[in-house]
Order: structure tokens, then sequence, then C-alpha cells
């Protein structure tokens, strides 16, 4: 029993991190219908960012507040610079593109700070929690992010339900011709969802990096893991994100524990079939006609 409860709260942990992965590639996905394969790359880029500045003696929060940052600011420049030229393009583009983007930013990064991988301090201890005499993998940092996580879920739910931004950024996406005539600055909006985008991603470099350290190819399954998770929730829905990253969070834990850890990215692709199988839109698809 202790063995399961262990592997289910590490799963959690492990899902939240996926989840915020997820949660920026739909953020896109829902402001400029573009899936971007480069977000791996992206926030690897920001992470070491943060990283560089822990080297220098800054702390945690500081790291934290400048990856963030250089993720807002990245991700309004790659659309800016990168992605705009090709948006009125067939979609094949927008992937090749943001595949090229992927290639690029790990070279850059293998160039300025090597291949070797760097550790990453946690914000808390990552000793978990004694209950008795049993050691749980449960730690403050792990209810960090978890806390993190939770609050980006809510704050983008809120900002596309509630909010007149978030209106705007769904309509610049599924109808830029009538924005334009109803006065929305689709490309801002453009602009903006892939900046937001970008933030998110950095906040799970950030959160991630403690325990897969920080290097050129370091989060590529991270990637892999986190677009998994927006597909399975939906790939439109913030809390199927979340929802995505928990399910697979969990099983993948349960594989590694239960079973063996050489087979976990074959449960994942397990999870996705059997998701896709019975709600091939994902399990928080939107079924009836959209308004935005």
């Amino acid at each position: 029993m202790v063995k399961f409860i262990n592997l289910t709260l590490s799963g959690v942990t492990s899902g939240m991190v996926f989840a915020t992965v997820g949660l920026a590639l739909v953020l896109i996905w829902r402001a400029t219908r573009i899936v971007n394969f480069a977000q791996g790359a992206m926030l690897m880029f920001t992470t070491f960012l943060a990283w560089t500045v822990i080297e220098q003696g800054g702390s945690y929060w500081l790291a934290l507040a400048v990856g963030l940052v250089s993720g807002l600011l990245l991700g309004a420049v790659v659309e800016r610079v990168v992605i705009r030229p090709v948006e009125n393009k067939p979609p094949l583009n927008a992937v090749i593109v943001t595949l090229g983007l992927f290639v690029l930013l790990q070279a850059f990064a293998g160039m300025i700070w090597g291949d070797q991988p760097h550790s990453y301090p946690p914000a808390f201890t990552i000793q978990g929690f004694t209950v008795g005499d049993t050691r749980l993998l449960l730690s403050p940092f792990d209810l960090f992010v978890i806390g993190a996580v939770a609050v980006v879920m809510i704050a983008l739910t809120v900002l596309f339900r509630r909010t007149d931004v978030g209106l705007k950024l769904r309509a610049a996406a599924f109808a830029p011709e009538v924005s334009r005539l109803l006065g929305v600055r689709v490309g801002r909006m453009l602009t903006l969802g892939w900046a937001l985008a970008s933030l998110v991603g950095s906040l799970a470099g950030v959160l991630i990096a403690p325990q897969v350290f920080v290097g050129p190819t370091q989060f590529d399954a991270i990637l892999v893991f986190g677009f998994t998770a927006a597909v399975i929730g939906g790939l439109d829905s913030p809390v199927g994100a979340v929802v995505g990253g928990l399910l697979l969070g969990c099983t993948l834990s349960y594989v590694s524990g239960y079973v063996s850890s050489d087979i976990v990215t074959l449960g994942a692709f397990v999870v996705l079939i059997a998701v896709l199988m019975i709600r091939p839109n994902g399990l928080f698809a939107v079924t009836a006609g959209r308004r935005v």
C-alpha cells in the first residue's frame, strides 16, 4: 500500500509538469491554431538563462523571474520573426518552421553552454515528508510544483472564458478576417498568444530542471509527454491538459514501479491510443459548435 501511495504521489508531481508543457501547447493552439514543436527547445533555452543567473550568484526567485520574462520575450520574437511569415501559408509550413527552430535553439544552446547537463537547485527541499516511520515521495518542492501548475491552469481557464483578451485571442485564431473588421488587432493577439505560451513553457522548464538537469537535449522527453498530455485532454482545454498530464504521469509511475522503467515510453503510447480510441478528439474536446 505504501508503494502504491508513493508511486501515485510521484506520478502526480510528474504529471503536473507534463501538464504545464501541455498547457503551453494548448495556449498556442487556442490562440493561433498552430502546434509548436519547438516548445521543448524554447523552454530549454530560457531555463538555461535562469540557470546562468543562479551560477552568477543570483537567487532562485530572481532566476525564475528571468526565465519567465525571457520566455515572454522569446515567444513574442519567435511569432514576429519566424512564425508571422508563414501564418497564412499551408499548416505544414508552420510545422516545418517550428521543427527547424527546435534544432536551431538546441544548436545555439550547445555552443553557448556546452552539451553536458548541469544541475539546477530546487526552490525548497526535495526530501519527502515523513508520516510515522514512512517516508513519502512528496516534498515541499513537489507541493510548490503542484500549486504553481494549478494556478496556471486556473489563470488560463479564466483568461479564455471570462476576459475580453481571451475572447479576442480565440477570435483572432478562428476568424481573423472577421476579427479585423470588428477592430481586433489580430497580429498583436497572435504575438500575445505565443508570448504567454512561451512564458508557461519557461515555468515548466524551471520546475522540471531539478529532476532532469539542464542540457540541450534534456527536455526532449518532457515535450513528448507534454504533447501527449495535451492530446489526451483534447488540445483545446486547459483543464484537459492537466487531467491528461495527471493520467499520464500516474500511468508512467505505475509502469516504472510495478513493471519496468524500460517500457515507460510504451506505457505512454498505450494510454494515448486507448484514450483516442474511446474519445478521438480527446477527453475534454468540445463537440458542439464553437462560439467565439
